[in-house]
């Protein structure tokens, strides 16, 4: 029997706050395994995300948590980011990743089809995830100006190098997905209805 069927995944909502706290200690504890830098997010942070319909979340039937990612925007939304992807360690090896990954590239491409998504990322399993869903690698320079997106990386064990550089490159890999070479996306009409609902409050 494979794990991967028992899992769901879905963008988040309200009701799954409560699955906050377990993930970014899921987060922080991969950081210290790799070693390497990892942006930190707060616990209103990701609340928030997941009260706007930008941050995907994999459970299992009994409600375990499997996995998580969100998404921000940047430079009027002509910039979108799939950031924070982690599959908790019970659950690895089970291509929850790519499913989350695939979740949260296809809310990004049809909440905002004209944007521009990128990734920063230092790990290989992400950039090969990355380069089938159609991301090119590019320089630090190809991607977003706006000075908010670059505050997250203050809190990266490696912003050191960042700053040596002018931000110029780093410990991580830009990747870039171009929306103008690619086919529209499709999300579920019910999500569409919610995100609907809730840009009309924005």
């Amino acid at each position: 029997m494979e794990q991967e069927t028992e899992i769901e995944v879905l963008v988040a909502g309200p009701e799954h706050e409560k699955y906050v706290d377990t993930i970014l200690n899921t987060i922080a504890e991969a950081a210290k395994v790799r070693g390497t830098g990892i942006a930190k997010r707060t616990h209103e942070y990701l609340t928030k995300k997941m009260m706007e319909a930008k941050a995907v979340i994999a459970l299992t039937k009994d409600g375990t948590f499997a996995g998580f990612s969100y998404i921000e925007t940047w430079e009027n939304q002509q910039y979108v980011t799939t950031s924070g992807l982690i599959v908790h360690p019970d659950f690895r090896g089970h291509h929850v990743a790519k499913r989350i990954k695939d979740m949260t590239f296809t809310l990004a491409r049809t909440r905002w089809p004209h944007a521009k998504i990128f990734s920063l990322t230092s790990g290989a399993a992400v950039m090969a995830m990355n380069t089938a869903l159609g991301y090119q690698p590019v320089t630090f320079a190809d991607l977003t100006d706006d000075e908010a997106f670059w505050k997250g990386c203050e809190g990266c064990c490696n912003v050191d190098v960042l700053h040596r550089t002018g931000r110029k490159y780093c410990i991580c890999t830009a990747m870039l997905y171009d929306p103008t070479e690619h086919l529209p996306a499709k999300i579920p009409d019910e999500v569409i209805e919610r995100i609907r609902k809730i840009d009309g409050k924005e």
